[in-house]
């Protein structure tokens, strides 16, 4: 794709703003009632042909666009996407949620390098590449995570923060009971897709998942190429679940042989580090700190008391997952004059009359 040819980048975000909104051609052509053919509209996408501004204004207004986002240089495509194997979310669904995400990024990685943060990223873990081909070792992996990015062995408070401030980028997705998340890479930048409703539904299993795909996006390189997918998942989980719990802090949690367990104390360890009981109990017998018997018992009980739709505690776990990073940016840019009031609305995604103003400029 020639991305200095304004009708080639046209195409490309045309076809990226319908998409986003799950929108055929023909479902376009039906929105804009009348105001272009789908003939045109086709020769648009293929970078065949630029619209004139009434066209430009009508197709903006149907796909809740400005009309700069139809001209902003392209990044690429987010690659070695990881949705997960088992997913029913439609290829519809998929398509839309990838490029409301890539949007996002884009805005996101615009404004760093309006702001002068377009450093890199550095994965911790690049000095392990190929060198992990069993949980063992993942857990040595999330080990030297936590000692790398500073992050100790309490209970992690917040990943969406963590994440975000390790320069790793998170987009929030709406969607439907389908999807909980999926990981990739834009432009050399880690991206993490997660969906929105987990705020309200599941604290902790949104946690797990951004645990289990920022493992896949740090353990990318560092597995060994001849494992297989089945694998992969094995390691990823166990990574996951050593970030959120280290070993150590575990068995002084838990115990290294248990021939019990109770509801009251995995309700407590699960409040007190934010992880399900779920992944506690896939942690205690990964560990073998109880017995193959304990934990088929455990799911039998698990599965009958209906405990996948809600476990236990829930309710009871009051942390925060959620990042202003992205917004405290935009206005950072516009507070400084490095963008204006229009360019601030843009990134943000937001019509420039809705964009308070600040109240105050210190200088």
């Amino acid at each position: 794709m020639a991305m200095d040819d304004p009708k080639k980048i046209f195409g490309y975000r045309l076809k990226q703003a319908r998409t986003m909104c799950g929108l055929s051609l023909r479902g376009l052509e039906e929105k804009i009632a009348g105001a272009v053919s789908y003939n045109a509209l086709n020769k648009y996408e293929k970078g065949e042909m630029m619209p004139g501004s009434d066209v430009l204004m009508a197709v903006a207004e149907a796909t809740s666009q400005t009309a700069g986002f139809f001209f902003r240089p392209l990044k690429g495509e987010i690659q070695s996407i990881k949705f997960r194997k088992n997913t029913k979310l439609r290829k519809k669904a998929q398509d839309s949620i990838r490029e409301r995400a890539l949007d996002f990024f884009e805005r996101y990685l615009e404004v760093e390098n309006i702001v002068g943060l377009d450093g890199g990223f550095e994965n911790p873990l690049r000095n392990m590449k190929g060198g992990i081909r069993t949980p063992e070792a993942a857990e040595e992996a999330a080990d030297h995570l936590r000692e790398a990015w500073k992050l100790g062995r309490n209970a992690l408070p917040n990943l969406h923060e963590t994440l975000e401030n390790n320069r790793i980028k998170v987009f929030e997705a709406d969607s439907d009971d389908a999807f909980d998340g999926f990981s990739g890479w834009l432009d050399g930048t880690p991206v993490v897709v997660i969906a929105k409703r987990l705020n309200m539904q599941c604290l902790t299993r949104k946690r797990n998942t951004f645990a289990h795909e920022l493992g896949h996006v740090l353990l990318k390189d560092a597995l060994a190429e001849d494992i297989s997918e089945k694998e992969e998942e094995s390691i990823v989980h166990r990574f996951s679940a050593a970030l959120l719990l280290p070993k150590e802090v575990f068995f002084e949690e838990f115990g290294k042989n248990r021939k019990s367990i109770s509801l009251e104390e995995l309700i407590d360890i699960k409040v007190t580090y934010g992880i399900s009981i779920a992944a506690i109990v896939y942690r205690a017998h990964d560990l073998r700190s109880i017995s193959d018997a304990t934990y088929q018992r455990f799911w039998k009980v698990y599965n009958t008391r209906g405990w996948r739709q809600k476990e236990p505690g829930d309710d009871d776990y009051q942390g925060s997952e959620s990042s202003t990073r992205f917004k405290q940016l935009v206005w950072r840019a516009l507070s400084e004059e490095l963008i204006t009031r229009s360019k601030a609305a843009e990134l943000l995604n937001v019509p420039v009359d809705e964009l308070r103003k600040p109240d105050a400029v210190f200088s």
